[in-house]
């Protein structure tokens, strides 16, 4: 049997955006795994996560489970696109509830991946995490989902320190897309002009390119998706 191109790991593999990454990059002959709360089909091996009370009980039981699955080998990239989205403002009865969620959703899991690529990560590696562009600025209609994006913002760019604990020349970034075209957007959204919307296949190639070494930004980068008329540029900061 060949050998693989590479060896990725997709948190949030069975999502819709996962699973488009999971598609396009075994279709470039790479090993893939999936680590979400339900299996992919489609991926070589799978971490099933269950819930946990607390943030180090799921660290410490992805950590093992992923353990099982990479054993000493070690990853071209962790590609981290789990989250998920809920609305509120200050005045809603559910602020503190939605908030938690978007923290458990989006900061265990982008903290857990970086975990991850610190221990099994090349040297030169690739790490990915689920920024917003909408939480550049204050997102007064959806306070918990723009407080956890910020934060990533804010570990990618501690990622990108001396300091940080990652292997050598690793590459770290957070994509900020507006919306992405999933089914589940375009069910709640129907009337939205989709031509804004990003292309899940679009953020799979992105992803492809970078995991070979083409067309990095600097390292700590957050990528914003902006999409027109079905184009989508890329402006980095």
């Amino acid at each position: 049997m060949a050998s693989p191109a590479g060896r990725v790991l997709v948190y949030g593999g069975k999502g819709a955006l996962g699973s488009a990454i999971v598609r396009f990059f075994k279709s470039k002959q790479f090993w893939v795994g999936s680590i979400d709360l339900h299996p992919n089909e489609e991926a070589d091996a799978n971490v099933v996560v269950k819930s946990a009370e607390s943030w180090v009980e799921q660290e410490d039981l992805v950590v093992k489970a992923v353990e099982t699955v990479v054993g000493d080998g070690k990853l071209d990239a962790i590609l981290c696109v789990a989250g998920g989205w809920a609305g509120g403002n200050a005045a809603s009865k559910d602020l503190v509830k939605n908030a938690d969620m978007m923290w458990k959703q989006s900061v265990w899991t982008s903290t857990i991946a970086s975990s991850l690529a610190a221990k099994y990560l090349k040297d030169g590696g690739v790490l990915t995490l689920p920024g917003a562009q909408p939480a550049l600025n204050g997102t007064g209609g959806m306070i918990g989902y723009g407080m956890a994006k910020a934060a990533i913002h804010q570990l990618v760019k501690s990622l990108a320190t001396d300091s940080s604990g990652m292997p050598p020349d690793t590459f770290s970034a957070a994509i900020l897309p507006v919306t992405l075209d999933t089914p589940m957007n375009r069910k709640w959204m129907a009337n939205a002009d989709f031509s804004t919307w990003t292309s899940l296949d679009f953020v799979a190639e992105l992803f492809y390119q970078w995991t070979n070494g083409e067309n990095r930004p600097a390292n700590g980068s957050l990528v914003q998706l902006l999409t027109k008329e079905g184009k989508t540029s890329l402006v980095v900061s």
